[in-house]
């Protein structure tokens, strides 16, 4: 670590601590050449992940955007957005997991209806009707009649 002041490289470090929800670790460091202190901060580096649309393209996974889609279906819904922070965490786990450097929106978009299954039938059908594109009532009710059926058994 070079020093801000003097350029030295040399330096030690006199306090660590954790910092933004154990993600990253603080280093107060202390400059052999000058004396003087600074502080560094460590982070994982995480390598990008890119999310492979239908139509081919592909983006940078953006957590972000999950989390938009899912507030959206949820909607005047009675569903807390601490509940809806951990179904997006989740998802973002389970894509680093992955240990993949590319993962098709339709996984990412399978992997949200699973959570929101659970999480309020409602906004699932909200998320479902658009992620899947219903093109009219019956393919509506073809969804809803599945749904009823998964409850049943």
């Amino acid at each position: 670590m070079r020093c801000l002041f003097c350029n030295c490289t040399e330096s030690k470090v006199i306090d660590s601590r954790s910092a933004d929800d154990d993600t990253t670790i603080r280093r107060r460091r202390e400059c052999i050449g000058c004396g003087r202190r600074f502080t560094t901060y460590e982070t994982i580096e995480v390598a990008p992940i890119l999310v492979v649309k239908s139509d081919g393209n592909r983006q940078a996974f953006d957590k972000g955007k999950i989390k938009r889609g899912i507030i959206k279906a949820c909607e005047k819904r009675p569903v807390p957005l601490e509940k809806i922070d951990e179904l997006v965490d989740d998802i973002a786990k389970r894509v680093y997991n992955s240990m993949e450097q590319e993962i098709s929106s339709k996984r990412i978009g399978e992997m949200v209806m699973d959570g929101l299954k659970t999480l309020d039938e409602v906004a699932y059908v909200r998320y479902a009707s658009v992620y899947r594109s219903f093109k009219d009532i019956n393919s509506f009710m073809d969804e809803l009649q599945r749904m009823i059926e998964k409850k049943e058994s």
